[in-house]
């Protein structure tokens, strides 16, 4: 995940203090009932779509707009899955993040599923009961969404890391 200018700002002078940040994830379905991947370019893992929020963006609107980015699909936010405070996680560098994430269920308008940016080294379209190798952390979130109700209160899973 590429971190935005403004957070870089903020580090430059909180240092690798702990920041509170505001993440989405995007889980997209096609009208075939197939979810929408990407591979990670920093991890090389596949991975549901997700980003942080730019100030004065609301939730939704950084789902659509992440979606787009990495995969070049268009998509309409259905219904909020999960809002949940993940564990802090710590970084290389030495940056302490934690995120409270809102996922997305989402259903694909358009576009063609591609590389849109340098965060993805592929992206496609997968069966749910065909999903490559994920991390629980996705592979949550994709089980939650195909679910019919949100189910926003639950404790976070733990870290994997």
């Amino acid at each position: 995940m590429s971190t935005p200018e403004y957070i870089r700002a903020i580090r430059a002078s909180a240092g690798h203090r702990l920041l509170l940040l505001p993440g989405v994830t995007a889980v997209v379905f096609d009208d075939r009932g197939r979810v929408l991947l990407g591979r990670r370019s920093d991890t090389g893992r596949w991975s549901v779509v997700g980003g942080i929020a730019e100030p004065g963006e609301q939730p939704a609107q950084t789902a659509v707009r992440e979606v787009y980015e990495e995969t070049a699909v268009r998509c309409v936010p259905e219904r909020v899955v999960l809002v949940q405070m993940l564990q802090p996680v710590t970084y290389a560098n030495g940056d302490l993040c934690q995120f409270q994430d809102i996922t997305f269920r989402c259903r694909a308008t358009g576009g063609e599923a591609r590389v849109n940016d340098h965060e993805s080294l592929e992206v496609g379209w997968f069966e749910p009961d065909a999903l490559p190798a994920l991390e629980p952390f996705a592979l949550d979130r994709i089980h939650r969404a195909l679910r019919d109700e949100p189910t926003w209160f639950e404790a976070p899973a733990e870290s994997a890391e």
